[in-house]
């Protein structure tokens, strides 16, 4: 691994310095609308898969193991895309890999529409998840390194509201599209954020991350451009920037390997953990509950639909109550707990409420309000335990445990329904103890990051 020399450290500090002491502006707000509207297509397009299977079952004669393959191609494309994306965004900066990963996955989600073949189909899809998997943790690292210690939980989250704004806005659009016009129309939909290209590109690139790499000329043109904007809009100078006093966590290149050394292995492991079982029990859920509404409780398409809107729904205000508290009881409780609380509301589910679809729905929605809670603090807590240098890796593979999980989570709830009695007992139950099982890991092992630098985190 390559070092910095001082000079270019000290100077590295002071562009921290001078993003640390900018008021929240427009310039802000922009940058998190502009990359926050291309996660809300991500959300969007992430689950348009389950809210198609229900017509795609049939179409296909899909079994329970081919739909749980279906729904998974696209899981191991995002974790090829999110090691592989972070990778490179710490070599060829932020903005570039999100826009590519944004072209690639809306002309995938177009050429899905545009198929009858099955394995098209799972082609397009696949690719599709490599797109998807590069763009949100790399999304993630942006918005956190331009962003100040104070209050960053709550400035990050709300940007990551939007994901789940997106999946409440696919179960609403589903509901009418799958059964009126087709899921094919649905799919071709999921190209629209294309549109969104040319204006990350006017966006600068993270000052932060050039700093690291030694890119000084080009980290000071981009903090001017952020410091011009913000001056602009309050018509007074900025104050004086004055130096963290704490060093730098290094620059230079990194690779993977530097993710389990010295105080990163344990981070490395517990966000391992908590990654893979918030979104083994995420997606699992949501993404079978249409087709178990509609194959084990022979509801209707559209009803089955629109019960999944609801479960949408209860994710959502569980992401907003989070970003609202997060600053103040910090990420290891919002984590922990939030994965603790639906660890027992799944097995309350396990235990009393397998007996209808309306059981099924409200203790579902009850754990979405927690797990999709937690999948959101996640992304705000994994750019803050990693230094600028290496820090879309570990954000990368922390989404790459994340897409593991969503992997795992419909293949493992496939194997259940085809092999088991009684089998969505043993389905939440399974989602229950998995749940645990990432609370106990944050809650021995996290580290609180609330009110730090992103330098003093990494010292």
């Amino acid at each position: 691994m390559t070092i910095t020399s001082p000079q270019v450290t000290g100077a590295e500090e002071m562009i921290s310095a001078r993003l640390e002491r900018l008021p929240l502006s427009r310039w802000h707000i922009k940058a998190r609308v502009i990359v926050g509207a291309v996660t809300f297509f991500d959300g969007f397009d992430q689950l348009m898969i389950a809210y198609s299977l229900p017509v795609l079952v049939p179409k296909w004669n899909l079994t329970a193991s081919g739909i749980a393959w279906v729904i998974a191609i696209g899981g191991i494309g995002m974790l090829l895309g999110a090691l592989g994306g972070g990778w490179l965004a710490d070599r060829v900066g932020r903005l570039h890999v999100i826009v590519v990963s944004l072209v690639i996955y809306a002309i995938m989600s177009f050429a899905m529409g545009w198929t009858d073949s099955l394995e098209w189909f799972l082609i397009f899809r696949f690719i599709q998840g490599v797109g998807l998997g590069a763009e949100v943790p790399i999304a993630a690292s942006y918005i956190g390194e331009i962003t100040k210690a104070h209050k960053r939980g709550r400035f990050v989250l709300m940007y990551e509201v939007i994901f789940p704004i997106g999946l409440v806005a696919s179960a609403i659009v589903s509901s009418w599209v799958v059964p009126n016009l087709g899921y094919k129309v649905l799919f071709m939909m999921g190209a629209a954020p294309i549109v969104l290209a040319p204006l990350l590109w006017r966006l600068p690139e993270s000052p932060r991350w050039l700093a690291s790499r030694g890119r000084m000329e080009e980290a000071e043109a981009s903090m001017r451009r952020i410091e011009t904007a913000v001056i602009d809009q309050f018509g007074e100078p900025l104050p004086e920037a004055k130096p963290l006093g704490i060093g730098s966590a290094g620059g230079g290149r990194s690779t993977f390997s530097d993710l389990f050394k010295g105080i990163y292995l344990r981070r490395t492991l517990m966000l391992s953990a908590a990654w893979l079982t918030a979104y083994f029990v995420n997606y699992g859920i949501a993404s079978w509950l249409p087709t178990l509404f509609t194959k084990v409780f022979k509801v209707d398409v559209s009803t089955a639909l629109h019960y999944s809107i609801v479960t949408s729904v209860a994710g959502l205000i569980g992401c907003i109550i989070v970003a609202l508290m997060i600053d103040h009881a910090g990420r290891r409780v919002c984590i922990a707990g939030g994965l603790m609380m639906s660890s027992i509301l799944l097995f309350l589910l396990a235990g009393f409420g397998t007996g209808s679809a309306v059981n099924v729905l409200f203790w579902a929605a009850g754990s979405a309000l927690f797990i999709f809670a937690v999948n959101m603090a996640l992304y705000v807590y994994t750019a803050e335990l990693y230094p600028t240098r290496m820090r879309a890796m570990g954000c990368a593979f922390g989404g790459a445990s994340g897409r593991l999980g969503i992997i795992l989570g419909p293949l493992v709830v496939g194997q259940v329904l085809q092999h088991t009695d009684n089998s969505l007992v043993w389905v939440f139950g399974v989602f229950a103890v998995v749940a645990l099982i990432g609370a106990v890991a944050v809650g021995l092992f996290a580290v609180e990051t609330k009110e730090k630098t992103l330098e003093e985190i990494n010292q």
